[in-house]
């Protein structure tokens, strides 16, 4: 069995454990090819109501436009 010859530190041990947090924190907004809207990313667009090109959630400017249409 494989043991260590040394102790890991803990300054090492934090920045192991540190750097596989990065990517799941990113904050930064990215465009929604749908609309163009600024969205977080893996979050459906509050604006078109799309998340990876298919239509999660029906928009209310959508279905006041078709009303506004209708009458």
């Amino acid at each position: 069995m494989a043991v260590p010859k040394k102790k890991t530190s803990v300054s090492r041990k934090g920045l192991r454990r540190a750097g596989q947090h990065h990517k799941l924190y990113r904050k930064d907004p990215v465009g929604c090819p749908n609309c163009g809207e600024s969205v977080l990313p893996h979050c459906v667009c509050p604006a078109c109501g799309h998340y990876k090109g298919k239509e999660i959630i029906k928009s209310k400017a959508k279905n006041e436009n078709q009303e506004n249409v209708q009458a």
